[in-house]
């Protein structure tokens, strides 16, 4: 027993001290490695691993960019090569990764047009981008090697398979489609579509499905379609007496609001024929907008009185009969009394007054006068005829009533237009 434990101990020892010099020297090496990758990078570079191509190279670099360490391993970059990170990249990490993609000579085929370009890029859609060629949705594009490498002059051929572009009309929404189907019937299966017993559609699903052709789906019937709509903001207008009439200063931008509607819509042969509405939702509240307009009066105050003169010597010099004129003066006798203030002459509203309002001195009565021969002679240039053809005075009257004024029946006056406009041509 005493020598079989004698010749085990021996062994055992020296299995132990061999075990012990391996662990320090592993351990020395990670520290020597780690040192010279990370630790102390600013003494010993940073380590850039190159991939270029197939092949694959290591340096250990002092250089400040990628170009500055490409260059200094004497790597050639071309003008049309493509280099990430790319080549002004600032070295501050221990570590880089850098790919270099050479450019090469590509044949783009589009439709008819074939052309030849030198490109870095790997992808179709890249190479599409660097030849200026818009890709759309629905287009195909195939890039495979070349079969003839002499008679192409590339390696590689990109080719593209053009959609058809048409007007879809999908449940009353029209919009510009590509597909790759051959027939109408091919484009609702391309897209998905299933038409139910109650749509239509237009054309037939045999149709050939060229460019800009229009097809329609909708359902007849009566049916439900919401929409977004805008909400005007109010304009507050707030008068400044130190500025002259027709100032007008935006203090505070409106802004629109919205609101999603709900129709109810009655469609026959594809043709919307009834719309109501059903249902609506506020949005967005509108902003109403503060403007600051002027109230000062800049040109010299006239009378009602010296109105009527100044008006009927003005509708004579423009040509209007002594009838023609008493029937327009007596529509403005009842409108306003010939005074200018407020809404003016003929108590203009809406768009019209701010037209007016938008001239020089707008309460004038020659301001007035002059706007209200433009209004004849452009949007009212029929009523200016119809008044022109007529020598009656009750017949004038009722023109300028019904197609300048276009008052509210109820509350026209008529009869006592119609005896203004005598009274008048009485006293002139």
């Amino acid at each position: 027993m005493k020598s079989l434990t004698h010749r085990s101990a021996v062994p055992l020892g020296a299995i132990i001290v061999a075990f012990l010099l391996l662990v320090f020297i592993l351990v020395s090496f990670i520290v020597v490695r780690a040192s010279a990758l990370g630790g102390s990078s600013s003494q010993d570079g940073r380590l850039l691993t190159i991939h270029d191509g197939g092949s694959q190279r290591v340096i250990l670099t002092e250089a400040s960019t990628i170009e500055d360490a490409l260059n200094e391993a004497d790597i050639y970059v071309d003008k049309n090569d493509a280099v990430e990170p790319v080549l002004s990249e600032k070295l501050v990490a221990s570590e880089y990764d850098v790919n270099i993609y050479r450019a090469r000579p590509v044949v783009v085929v589009d439709g008819v047009t074939k052309s030849k370009i030198i490109t870095p890029y790997q992808s179709a859609k890249q190479i599409a981008a660097s030849a200026g060629i818009t890709l759309y949705d629905g287009d195909i594009t195939t890039l495979a090697r070349s079969n003839d490498i002499v008679s192409d002059g590339a390696g590689l051929i990109l080719t593209i398979d053009r959609a058809t572009p048409f007007t879809f009309t999908l449940y009353g929404k029209t919009s510009e489609v590509r597909t790759q189907g051959q027939t109408v019937g091919e484009m609702l299966e391309e897209k998905g579509l299933v038409l139910s017993k109650d749509d239509r559609l237009s054309p037939n699903p045999s149709t050939p499905l060229t460019t800009g052709l229009l097809v329609r789906v909708w359902r007849e019937g009566r049916q439900t379609v919401t929409v977004d709509e805008p909400i005007d903001f109010e304009i507050q207008k707030i008068q400044d007496g130190d500025q002259y009439i027709g100032y007008r200063a935006i203090r505070t931008p409106g802004q629109l609001g919205g609101r999603s509607v709900t129709y109810e819509v009655v469609v026959q042969d594809g043709q919307e024929v009834a719309r109501a509405e059903i249902a609506s939702l506020t949005t967005k509240e509108p902003i109403e907008q503060v403007e600051i307009v002027g109230a000062k009066y800049r040109g010299a105050y006239t009378t009602p009185s010296e109105n009527e003169n100044i008006t009927w010597d003005y509708l004579i010099s423009k040509g209007f009969t002594r009838q023609q004129t008493a029937g327009i003066m007596g529509n403005l006798m009842q409108e306003h009394h010939f005074n200018t203030i407020g809404d003016g002459l003929a108590q203009w509203t809406g768009p019209r007054k701010d037209n007016l309002l938008a001239r020089p001195d707008p309460y004038n009565i020659y301001t007035q006068l002059d706007f209200m021969m433009w209004e004849l002679d452009t949007t009212k240039v029929s009523t200016q005829q119809s008044i022109r053809a007529s020598s009656s005075v009750e017949d004038v009257t009722i023109i300028f009533e019904n197609q300048f004024e276009a008052c509210n029946p109820i509350y026209c006056m008529e009869s006592q237009r119609i005896q203004f406009a005598y009274n008048i041509i009485a006293s002139h």
